[in-house]
């Protein structure tokens, strides 16, 4: 066995044995009472070591190279990311000894900077969102490394069978439920290799569960999910960090998403404020995505005369974003007045008011 082969075994042996020591991330029941008869529960991904779903595209990513032979023993791994994927990546990378490079919007977090410094990465900050891709293309050819490129490859790296599959954890963990079998899975999409898994999952179940696709504002995947044109394309990135996207990403799969929603801002940035309240502990934006569409769905149910459990994702900490998204000063900065919002969506949540506006939805009549 030649020396690269060894390299590879042993790096597939570590990265087995991490997560034979880490444990699964809890499922939260939240009570809303304004959709009586309706469970909803929330996957509490920030609870992994590095602090957010993207920990296990992460090692399915770096499982996929290594069995592809495209990492070699030295050589730099490089990632687009708007950090919580870097931030994973750059922990996976260190556990190989293999340099990192995060190419990441400038806007980024500084949290999320300081989060893959921690872990041993370096971050390239790219001042044009949209050019996150080329320029870690770039890298990658001129340092002889490689670009995991989690967009492209999100979606076919996840065994969306089983080993670490967010949505047979789900349905292990609701087994002694009054409702096992979900009625929604709700997720946001940031590559849309989430949504993949969730879709394909309950397809090869043979669940009748389906599955919501909360966007963000300024992201492209729900006007491409409605006309069908996947070669749609913003020239800014999405105001909410980790979620929406400027260009339909190969991983986004639309043929296993049953409805969408795009959720404004504003919208998800009170939401987070709310939940955040109702956990007592600080959430992510995208969490607040989450739970506005968990909110319309459960509407949904109600209209249809129906009763069960939905089950959405907390998709990081929102410890990550104390000086922007909990900042006051940030979000009086930007224009963000989110005290009759949050009131909204309390009202909402827990009397049965209307959320404010009307929200670009389809497939939830």
């Amino acid at each position: 066995m030649n020396t690269t082969r060894q390299w590879v075994r042993e790096a597939v042996r570590i990265i087995e044995a991490d997560f034979q020591r880490s444990a699964d991330t809890h499922l939260i029941p939240l009570p809303l009472a304004g959709v009586p008869g309706i469970e909803l529960y929330l996957k509490d991904e920030s609870s992994h070591p590095t602090g957010s779903l993207k920990r296990r595209l992460a090692r399915s990513l770096f499982l996929y190279a290594l069995c592809n032979g495209w990492l070699k023993p030295g050589a730099p791994v490089i990632e687009a990311s708007s950090g919580s994927t870097a931030i994973s990546e750059a922990y996976f990378a260190r556990l190989l000894n293999l340099p990192f490079i995060a190419v990441v919007p400038a806007s980024t977090s500084p949290e999320k900077i300081a989060q893959i410094a921690f872990y041993g990465g370096q971050a390239h900050l790219v001042q044009d969102p949209t050019q996150i891709y080329a320029e870690s293309e770039r890298l990658a050819r001129e340092t002889g490394g490689h670009y995991l490129d989690q967009f492209t490859y999100a979606e076919r790296a996840t065994d969306w069978r089983a080993n670490n599959n967010i949505a047979e954890s789900i349905f292990q963990q609701l087994r002694f439920e009054r409702h096992p079998v979900p009625a929604w899975l709700i997720s946001s999409p940031g590559t849309g290799g989430t949504l993949a898994t969730l879709g394909r999952y309950v397809r090869y179940r043979q669940h009748d569960t389906r599955v919501l696709c909360a966007d963000a504002e300024r992201s492209v995947f729900f006007d491409s999910y409605v006309s069908g044109d996947r070669g749609l394309t913003l020239d800014y990135g999405s105001g909410i960090e980790g979620i929406g996207r400027p260009r339909v990403e190969a991983s986004f799969v639309p043929e296993v998403i049953d409805a969408m929603v795009k959720v404004p801002d504003a919208l998800s940035l009170a939401a987070m404020h709310y939940l955040a309240r109702r956990l007592g502990r600080r959430v992510g934006a995208s969490s607040g995505t989450n739970l506005i569409g968990a909110i319309l769905a459960g509407r949904c149910m109600l209209r249809r005369g129906e009763r069960g459990s939905m089950v959405s994702l907390l998709c990081d900490s929102g410890e990550r974003y104390a000086t922007s998204y909990y900042d006051a000063g940030w979000l009086s900065a930007q224009g963000y007045a989110l005290q009759p919002l949050i009131d909204a969506i309390e009202a909402c949540a827990e009397h049965g008011a209307p959320l404010p506006g009307e929200l670009p939805q389809v497939g939830l009549d």
